[in-house]
């Protein structure tokens, strides 16, 4: 069937190199951020590049007293306490969830060693009786080793994502003082290096842990690949408790802030007399950055996982072709080197002089990755594959060409950007679906809420198209190997995808900062142009992770259904049927409990806001300082508290329909669940951003039609606030947590096949 262009010898050399270039020029980002200095003597000056960037527009003058040393200092202070309240929060996260994971990695090591009794003699392997494979115990062993080095990743990704945001915000609010070019390039300069240092972690890491267990396992690739999807595993359950755990920070402090501070007192957002304003800016960083870092981090490792498991079961794990195998990671490895030169079009090449240019810069960045990953793909395809080869279908080996796998991969990536503008199209303030939410508000905040719901609804039509027209072709070509390499795709941007993120949240941050640090009115346009920005692109980057979980959670489903040697999935059959009902409503027992999770902490958050207003003389007036302190414990304690539920759920779900009712059923459950938890996710994160949106495009007052409904702290303003505050936990907690949900229960599935399809089913054996 020939064989590949690049030899092992390249591949071996070629996936490192790159990750460590993602990793050098993510520090070199960071290094050119840090040359903006937080301290009195350079007053926020940055030494380089002292071009008028923007300086002639209206948004963009020069600011008066732009060393004002009174400015810098306070803002050093703002940045320093949000700082220390995200690392305190995550510290005390990390704590619960190494318990959680010391004991999950136990869980793994009993379950999948006592598949064969312990054994340490070898056993049939289990695709081909012939071959004798490596025993279970070892499986279980590398799992379980996999699984904990999963998790790990996952938690620095998170963190150091959140370190470079609290380093970066203040930076940002300097920095709009001398225009909004600047600004920009600092908030998107700090997102690409949470983006870099995520994606060349996760892949180095990963390359690592296939050398070293290929040490172990020779050329049994069946055994060694199976147990490299506990790192896919690992890499996901801390997503989950990152994304419900931060989710539900952020917005128990937002919801509290916005009804007291905005809607009762009248006060501007980030108005440092609202006690709740410090925790509010510290949930953007343990919500919005470490938790999207960990999610979109889980996504890469699975997809990367269910490619593996399926290849080493074809031709290129039968033939060992090493470079063939390595086929996933060399399409990440070409993600990093497109994605770095996409940057520099954002930071180097042009400049942004005008507020109305911020939001087509963050666009062309995701249009430029995707048509140059494009050719990178083709490249990475005629080099690194045979031109025939077989891919594993069900118990066939399906004869595939490499132009067939190229269109797979394509399809993913083309599909992600078509999710990426349908979401922008239902959540920007710039098109008319937003708008006419805005407009809603004349009749109050019922008829916004109405209105908001029914856009969510409309905004899942086209993106379920396109996943079902990327599953189809995909899965035609080359089966489930296919579908798991169109999810890789999606994700090959995965760097750009995460800096135009991350950039929402550290735009959010400058503008509460400059808030609180008493900065011109014109400061404060630049950040909020800045993050209205930011806001629609968060969104962006929510439909590419629901978009890649629904492609992840079905290829990691085929390899399940191999793996448990199921043959067919029946849903006539009441084990089957009974499974795919009950998986369908676990997105919404799911989403309940983190709505009512963020409900109970919000009524906390806003009893204390009260509080304080009602019993601290001077404090509207101020003369005195909120005790910003409680809020942020409030914060911190209900979401440690109520984040374990929903977790809880999830992990044991999978282990609860296994053990009890067999692969069968479980099958159903993981087929049901994928099949709402994408529609439930992509209509929340939607119906979130777009009153969100509502409510700043009647605040910015841009039209003549937003002006007629503003200004701030009029009737339909009011109304747009209810409504975004209710949006809050549906788009930063529930929404974005359920396409974790999803391929949680489909990687922890896969993880425990062996076990299910020994032991399971305990119930149906005895009736």
């Amino acid at each position: 069937m020939g064989s590949a262009l690049l030899s092992e010898y390249g591949t071996e050399i070629v996936i490192p190199i790159c990750a460590v270039i993602g990793i050098v020029f993510s520090l070199v980002q960071w290094y050119l951020v840090s040359l903006v200095k937080l301290s009195p003597e350079q007053g926020g000056c940055s030494p380089r590049n002292n071009k008028n960037n923007g300086f002639n527009e209206s948004l963009v003058e020069e600011e008066e007293g732009i060393n004002d040393q009174n400015v810098v200092v306070k803002c050093a202070e703002i940045q320093n306490a949000i700082s220390e309240g995200a690392t305190s929060f995550l510290f005390t996260e990390y704590q619960y969830v190494g318990i959680f994971m010391v004991a999950f990695a136990v869980l793994i090591f009993v379950f999948l060693g006592s598949v064969e009794g312990f054994s340490t003699k070898s056993q049939p392997c289990t695709y081909n009786k012939e071959k004798m494979c490596k025993p279970a115990l070892a499986t279980a062993i590398f799992s379980t080793i996999s699984f904990l080095l999963g998790a790990v990743t996952s938690v620095v990704s998170g963190f150091l994502g959140m370190k470079i945001a609290t380093y970066a915000n203040a930076r940002t609010t300097l920095e709009a003082r001398k225009g909004v070019g600047k600004a920009f390039i600092t908030a998107f300069r700090s997102g690409a290096v949470m983006g870099f240092l995520l994606a060349a972690n996760g892949l180095l890491v990963l390359y690592i842990t296939i050398n070293l267990f290929k040490l172990y396992y020779g050329d049994d690739w069946e055994g060694l690949f199976e147990a490299i999807t506990g790192y896919g595993l690992g890499g996901s359950s801390m997503a989950l408790f990152g994304r419900v755990g931060g989710g539900i920070y952020t917005k128990a402090a937002d919801v509290g802030a916005d009804l007291v501070g905005k809607v009762e007192r009248n006060i501007p957002e980030d108005d440092p007399r609202n006690p709740a304003v410090i925790a509010d800016n510290v949930g953007d960083n343990v919500g919005d950055i470490a938790g999207m870092g960990s999610d979109l981090f889980g996504s890469y490792a699975e997809s990367s996982c269910a490619a593996l498991v399926v290849a080493s079961i074809s031709s290129f794990g039968i033939d060992h072709d090493f470079t063939a195998m390595c086929y996933p990671l060399l399409i990440s490895s070409m993600g990093i080197l497109v994605c770095l030169i996409t940057t520099l079009f954002a930071t180097d090449f042009f400049e942004i002089k005008a507020v109305k240019e911020i939001e087509p810069a963050l666009k062309h960045q995701l249009i430029i990755s995707t048509a140059l990953m494009t050719v990178g793909i083709a490249i990475v395809t005629w080099t690194c594959l045979p031109s025939s080869f077989t891919i594993f279908n069900f118990g066939t080996q399906k004869v595939v060409k490499n132009w067939q796998l190229f269109l797979c991969v394509a399809i993913g990536l083309w599909a992600g950007l078509i999710i990426g503008f349908v979401t922008e199209y239902y959540t920007s303030n710039a098109y008319s679906p937003v708008q006419d939410v805005a407009d809603s508000c004349r009749t109050g905040a019922a008829t916004n809420v109405i209105f908001g719901l029914a856009l969510g609804y409309k905004s899942v039509i086209i993106p379920i198209f396109a996943i079902a027209i990327a599953i189809f072709v995909s899965f035609t070509f080359a089966a489930m190997y296919g579908i798991a390499v169109a999810a890789l795709g999606m994700l090959s941007t995965i760097a750009t995808g995460l800096a135009i993120d991350a950039y929402g949240p550290i735009s959010d941050n400058a503008g509460g900062i400059a808030e609180m640090a008493g900065m011109s009115h014109r400061i404060r346009e630049r950040t909020d142009a800045l993050d209205a920005a930011g806001n629609t692109t968060a969104a962006i980057g929510k439909g590419f992770a629901i978009g890649s979980a629904a492609l992840v959670s079905l290829a990691l489903f085929g390899a399940f259904v191999s793996r448990a040697s199921i043959s067919t999935v029946d849903v006539l059959t009441p084990e089957v049927f009974i499974g795919l009902i009950v998986g369908a409503m676990l997105p919404y027992w799911f989403s309940a409990m983190t709505m009512k999770s963020v409900g109970s902490a919000a009524l906390k958050m806003v009893e204390e806001v009260r509080r304080q207003f009602n019993t601290i003389p001077g404090l509207m007036e101020g003369l005195a300082k909120p005790d910003y302190a409680t809020c942020v414990k409030i914060s911190t304690d209900a979401s440690i508290k109520e984040m374990i539920p929903p977790g809880a759920l999830v992990m044991l779900t999978p282990l609860i329909v296994g053990i009890f009712f067999g692969v069968e059923t479980l099958s159903g459950v993981l087929a049901g669940a994928l099949v709402s938890g994408v529609q439930i996710a992509i209509s929340a994160s939607n119906t979130g951003g777009a009153w969100d949106n509502a409510k700043k495009y009647i605040e910015a007052g841009a039209s003549e039609h937003a002006r007629t409904l503003g200004p701030k702290g009029s009737e339909p303003h009011k109304a747009a606030v209810i409504g975004d505050t209710i949006g809050d936990p549906l788009k930063d907690t529930s929404g974005p947590s359920l396409n974790i949900l999803i391929k949680l229960m489909a990687v922890e599935s896969l993880v425990f096949a062996p076990f299910f399809a020994t032991h399971g089913g305990i119930l149906f054996k005895i009736f």
